[in-house]
């Protein structure tokens, strides 16, 4: 058996075209058709996970969902100790690919729930995982390298001794789960304000707005406009000049603190006419002082000589009554 199978590989290399490389592994590859698992080369090849790590990776990869993926589950299946093989999920579990969280049962109970991600860079950016136990099966046939990758063709039939049948393993029905959406990392984003417009945009505002715009590049060289960003942020300008706001302080708003390098300046300008957009001025009205309310002066009592609150001297509350006075 052994000298035929070499007999064959000799065939294999001989049919591969082009120079193979003088040192280094060479693949065979046979495309599989089932029972296999896709594992990605990130995991495969992670630069700083040992490799007991990677090999429990890949073997938990591969596992159903519900399977048991503890220390001592591994521990009882592998020769290596628990202490190996809790470090290696701890290093697992460091670079996103293991995820062991606490969950209190209905009944009180308290349980360590395990999610293994084959891809954590994708989780991180799309925020869905969907849980289908272990990694996707297809049923296509796995793309062939031409490279280094050897494709073995079909061996011509030799009369070999027919090997006892063995019986094929029952596949395991793997149950289907529902999308996990985890919770996003980023706050929303604000819709974006619009652009202040005044209430009536004359010829004349709308001229002094543009030339007001255009000239900005003489105090900021970086404020260099188009036309049509003039022609869109004139309306703002507008707004600020209809509430009396000057020149000389609207320009030194959109050109304080400018950031370095400045890469979009229109919508710069945009964000702070917008945000900083002044109140209109009050009137003389607005600012004058509130009135207030009359103050009842004091009177001492003809009767008790008691104080009392009155417009009119005379007698208070309780001398009135006494003396059957009208209030």
């Amino acid at each position: 058996m052994d000298t035929q199978h070499d007999i064959a590989l000799t065939h294999a290399l001989a049919a591969i075209p082009g120079p193979l490389p003088p040192s280094g592994v060479l693949h065979a590859v046979i495309p599989h058709t089932s029972r296999f698992t896709v594992v990605g080369n990130h995991l495969a090849q992670h630069a700083e996970l040992s490799l007991v790590a990677i090999g429990i990776g890949v073997h938990i990869q591969s596992l159903p969902a519900g399977s048991k993926v503890g220390i001592k589950a591994l521990a009882a299946r592998f020769p290596e100790g628990e202490v190996k093989i809790a470090c290696a999920l701890r290093e697992l579990e460091a670079h996103g690919y293991l995820h062991r969280t606490r969950v209190r049962l209905p009944k009180g109970r308290v349980a360590t729930r395990t999610v293994f991600c084959n891809q954590p860079g994708a989780m991180l950016r799309d925020g869905v995982v969907p849980v289908v136990g272990p990694a996707v099966r297809s049923s296509a046939p796995a793309p062939i390298l031409v490279r280094e990758h050897i494709h073995v063709p079909e061996r011509t039939p030799v009369a070999v001794p027919e090997p006892a049948a063995v019986p094929k393993p029952v596949p395991v029905p793997e149950t289907p789960h529902a999308p996990v959406r985890l919770p996003s990392r980023t706050a929303p984003t604000q819709p974006r304000r619009p652009l202040p417009h005044p209430q009536a945009l004359t010829p004349e505002l709308r001229q002094a707005a543009s030339a007001f715009l255009a000239d900005l590049r003489r105090h900021a060289e970086e404020l260099v406009l188009s036309e049509q960003d003039v022609e869109e942020l004139a309306p703002g300008v507008a707004a600020w000049l209809e509430r009396d706001a000057t020149t000389d302080a609207i320009r030194r708003t959109l050109t304080a603190d400018l950031p370095k390098p400045l890469r979009h300046p229109a919508r710069l300008l945009r964000h702070r006419l917008t945000a900083l957009l002044p109140p209109p001025l009050p009137g003389a009205h607005d600012l004058a002082s509130p009135r207030r309310a009359p103050v009842t002066p004091f009177q001492t009592c003809d009767g008790c000589e008691r104080a009392f609150r009155s417009h009119d001297p005379g007698h208070c509350r309780d001398c009135r009554a006494q003396y059957g006075e009208a209030a």
